[in-house]
């Protein structure tokens, strides 16, 4: 039976901001929770399906049921979605596999319509004359992490997809809010849009992981994704038209902590309750929690299990594989 009360309740960020976490399944959380329609941004990354080893259930799943989930999932963030809203699904493939992000985007287009692909590139090479003189590199350069594949078929994975969608494809973004100066100052002249020296950054986000000296204590769940993931959606949304942000798959919170450094209310989804701990202290501990008092609910430990039917909202939340 689900509990009435939320896991957490912070005040947190520069607008003491409301953030609310939930221990719950987001499929029937989502509805039962939010008000149709009270949601303006959703930005969240499922597990994957690829036997990430999370601690409260299994992430490997018959094809065709997963993807029947992730068509369910589609329905319950359209039931709370406002009629301007965004949702964000980040979503990484294997290279044996690469088909996996587009048929999960299919299925959530069944709902919604695709407005923009982003790539998530999360490691990237330069070479120094690619870059050019005004680059001012003296070599050339490999930038961020990636996993290592020994293969002498594939190529290692260095991006994942953020797949925009929206009720009709017709949602106004704030571009410039995440965007970059021209290389050439030339253009800030020559173009109209060009007086602020901002372009837009486009549909390519090299977003690399922080480095990671102890996975136990810096990165204590399987699959993250950092806070400027999220933060670069809401911004790209516009901060000032949400009235509250929501992710179905919170994990250890980093869509939480950003959206409480900008001060939009927000609501996660978690089946974890370490994960939820974790995201709390999180919150405190990088300087955005105002209210020392959450819901007191003791964290536990969740006991691994094997959910007998579909996935429940298995936190892949803060993620990427």
């Amino acid at each position: 039976m689900a509990s009435a009360r939320p896991f957490a309740r912070l005040r947190a960020g520069p607008r003491s901001s409301p953030v609310e976490l939930w221990c719950e399944d987001a499929l029937t959380g989502l509805p039962r929770r939010l008000p149709r329609g009270s949601v303006d941004v959703v930005v969240t990354s499922p597990p994957y399906n690829r036997r990430v080893a999370y601690r409260s259930y299994s992430d490997d799943r018959p094809r065709a049921e997963y993807l029947a989930w992730v068509r369910d999932l589609g329905a319950a963030v359209a039931g709370v979605l406002s009629d301007r809203g965004s949702f964000f699904l980040n979503v990484g493939g294997s290279p044996s596999d690469p088909w996996f992000p587009y048929d999960v985007a299919r299925e959530v287009g069944r709902t919604f319509v695709l407005q923009n692909v982003i790539h998530w590139v999360k490691s990237i090479a330069i070479d120094r004359r690619a870059a050019g003189r005004a680059a001012g590199l003296d070599r050339d350069l490999a930038l961020g992490h990636y996993k290592p594949l020994v293969s002498e078929r594939y190529l290692h994975g260095a991006l994942e997809y953020i797949f925009q969608f929206s009720r009709r494809g017709d949602v106004p973004l704030d571009r410039l809010a995440i965007g970059v100066p021209y290389q050439d100052k030339s253009n800030v002249a020559r173009w109209r849009s060009g007086g602020s020296d901002r372009r837009c950054r486009g549909n390519t986000w090299f977003l690399p992981y922080p480095t990671i000296q102890r996975a136990r204590r810096d990165r204590p769940h399987p699959a993250t994704f950092p806070p400027e993931l999220p933060e670069w959606c809401f911004r790209l949304h516009g901060v000032s038209r949400v009235r509250r942000a929501v992710d179905p798959f919170v994990g250890i919170g980093a869509s939480a902590v950003a959206a409480a450094g900008l001060g939009i209310p927000f609501t996660g989804f978690e089946v974890d309750r370490g994960y939820l701990a974790t995201t709390v202290q999180r919150l405190r501990s990088e300087g955005v929690a105002r209210d020392p008092r959450p819901v007191p609910v003791a964290p536990g430990r969740a006991r691994p299990t094997r959910t007998a039917a579909r996935p429940s909202s298995r936190s892949r939340g803060d993620s990427s594989s």
